[in-house]
């Protein structure tokens, strides 16, 4: 099936690597447009707002970190970071600050595709599933799902992309524990050694912008060792 109505914006300077993940993604089905700096490839990405962004982080004018800041500013489209840097503070930056997948170079092209695919999906998923659910209130929290809009005492709380599919997800499923295979599988749509990493940042953040201190989880509970469920009480 064909994945033509899916835009992809590649922003990546090496034009050895651009053109080749260019070729692959076109081969795939999807429209690609590319880009060599951060500032021109926040231009593009306003102008023709893709479905996903595969963004480096070493860029010539800008670090991709940058590029990351300003787009959380408003949107939630899926950016899967594609970067030389394999240090642990490297990728927990740039999911902290609302990246939604991260793969270090040397990549699998299969790879690459299966984990686009995957984000599609499991934002897709979440949608549909979301959709359907209107309003979800749990004491001073409450969750517009038509919207994308969490606030607190109706002070609104500016959650990621992935911090919100997550919180969505948990409260769809408030009657239970979601175990962090679960958890994990319904928002990246794979498991390997980096998703409790992944999951582990993201929880946090969200958790820390619920004012849910150690101790004292008003909201998320841990369930230590099996994985996380809403606080109902």
């Amino acid at each position: 099936m064909s994945n033509n109505k899916y835009k992809i914006l590649i922003i990546e300077d090496e034009s050895n690597i651009r053109s080749f993940v260019q070729t692959v993604l076109e081969a795939t089905g999807y429209q690609v447009i590319t880009e060599k700096t951060c500032e021109n490839g926040i231009m593009m990405f306003t102008s023709h707002l893709p479905d996903i962004v595969i963004l480096d982080l070493g860029l010539p004018d800008q670090d991709g970190i940058e590029f990351i800041k300003t787009i959380r500013k408003n949107y939630f489209t899926p950016i899967i970071v594609l970067s030389a840097r394999t240090s642990e503070e490297d990728k927990v930056a740039a999911l902290e600050l609302g990246a939604n997948d991260y793969i270090t170079k040397p990549f699998g092209t299969a790879e690459l595709v299966a984990r686009i695919k995957a984000a599609i999906r499991s934002n897709r998923i979440v949608d549909m599933e979301s959709s359907k659910k209107g309003i979800f209130t749990l004491h001073s929290l409450k969750i517009n799902f038509d919207t994308r809009i969490v606030t607190i005492s109706d002070k609104e709380v500016h959650l990621t992309q992935t911090e919100f599919n997550i919180l969505a997800l948990l409260c769809q499923n408030s009657s239970k524990v979601m175990t962090y295979s679960e958890i994990i599988n319904a928002i990246w749509g794979y498991y390997d050694d980096s998703s409790i990493k992944k999951l582990q940042v993201n929880m946090a953040n969200l958790r820390k912008k619920l004012e849910c201190k150690p101790g004292k989880n008003k909201y998320i509970i841990n369930e230590l060792g099996v994985g996380y469920r809403i606080n109902k009480e």
